[in-house]
């Protein structure tokens, strides 16, 4: 059964947007100064850039997220740092299959 908090997560094209982009960061992010985009994460600052979006609004749908189980946020400095959680996003893909 799938999770409140994953269905939640999973109602939001911009949420899903973020999953696709962090599926292949070096291809949608530029470097970073702290962090390398795959190992750490990307920071939340180029997610919101990218977005279009406020970085308060950006953090919440990060948050969203992170509740999930689909991210990890990762700190370096002042900066989060976000990446997939694969082994959480493919135990979700599994639950939805089931579910249909």
């Amino acid at each position: 059964m799938i999770s409140v908090e994953v269905t939640k997560a999973l109602a939001s094209e911009r949420r899903l947007q973020i999953l696709a982009w962090l599926k292949r960061p070096r291809a949608h992010f530029p470097p970073q100064e702290f962090g390398d985009l795959v190992d750490d994460g990307v920071c939340g600052v180029f997610i919101a850039r990218k977005l279009l979006i406020s970085q308060p609004t950006a953090s919440e749908h990060l948050k969203i997220l992170s509740r999930a189980g689909l991210v990890r946020a990762t700190r370096i400095k002042q900066w989060t740092f976000y990446r997939r959680d694969e082994r959480r996003i493919a135990a979700a893909k599994r639950a939805l299959r089931s579910s249909w």
